[in-house]
């Protein structure tokens, strides 16, 4: 099997796996509770509170003429995953359905519910996310509308879909605590799911100003092996000019960098960043 197809195979898996810890989240936790975090699904769970319409069923006649007009408006950028993650979703939302039937639930407790139900729909959602899927839904629509409202950012127009499904949910239920619980989960499913894509190969990025930047560039790259840049410095107090070294580490290097470093020249200036993506030689490979 050719790698590319071993690539494939493994980026559907896990858009797959996303879907079902989504799909076990709004079943057994988020929807007994009326708890509605945002989004299509969330929608959906209001809409069954109210007509009796299975989420499953929402989920489809929403996200399929969404994913339609994403198509005619925004091209071919989503693609393929995006529907084989609409499609999985309601599909194991209606797979779970059958086999334990109506008002499953786990736990009574709504703020378990919510903690739980967050977690779990987070980590599907960022895996879904990771491996190259959309689930449709606010994000979608967001995109959408931003090329009708290029003023307000997709991240903002994401934000307010979420709100008003929020505040529906706790005009159905005639109860604030629902929404406000909702708006919990909410914040757990976009911190859990940018953590996933985000991945814990986090990266930290040095700038050091040191009057012995050339030793201690030569030692980075004998002793830890990682390259360093020496980027043209002119401090504006002093008017004079130095060399700030850039260098980029994993995050097990860290402390080893900061020794080499201060080993050199203990009055040397160092700011550390943290980098949420590396892509080159070294760290993660370029995707093609």
């Amino acid at each position: 099997m050719s790698s590319k197809k071993h690539n494939v195979i493994i980026e559907y898996v896990g858009i797959t796996l996303g879907c079902a810890l989504m799909a076990i989240s709004l079943n057994f936790f988020l929807k007994p509770n009326t708890i509605a975090p945002g989004g299509v699904t969330g929608l959906a769970i209001v809409i069954e509170e109210l007509a009796g319409i299975p989420i499953d069923v929402t989920n489809l006649a929403i996200n399929i003429p969404l994913f339609i007009g994403g198509l005619m408006v925004l091209g071919k950028a989503f693609g393929i995953k995006t529907f084989y993650a609409i499609v999985m979703l309601s599909a194991f939302i209606r797979l779970f359905l059958i086999y334990f039937g109506e008002g499953a639930m786990i736990t009574h407790d709504i703020l378990l519910a919510t903690i739980y139900g967050g977690v779990l729909l987070g980590v599907g959602l960022g895996a879904v996310f990771r491996f190259g899927g959309t689930t449709g839904g606010t994000d979608l629509a967001g995109a959408i509308l931003n090329r009708f409202f290029p003023n307000i950012s997709t991240a903002k127009l994401m934000m307010m879909l979420d709100l008003v499904v929020v505040a529906i949910a706790g005009l159905v239920q005639r109860n604030i605590e629902t929404s406000l619980y909702s708006i919990i989960a909410l914040y757990i499913i976009v911190k859990l799911a940018d953590f996933i894509v985000e991945d814990l190969s986090y990266a930290k990025a040095f700038y050091i100003i040191s009057k012995d930047s050339e030793e201690i560039g030569q030692r980075i790259m004998q002793e830890i092996g990682r390259g360093v840049t020496a980027l043209e410095g002119r401090g504006l107090y002093t008017g004079n000019k130095k060399e700030v070294l850039l260098c980029v580490v994993n995050r097990v290097q860290v402390a080893k960098l900061k020794k080499v470093v201060y080993e050199v020249d203990e009055k040397a200036f160092i700011m550390v960043t943290t980098i949420h993506e590396v892509v080159g030689e070294g760290f993660k490979e370029v995707k093609k």
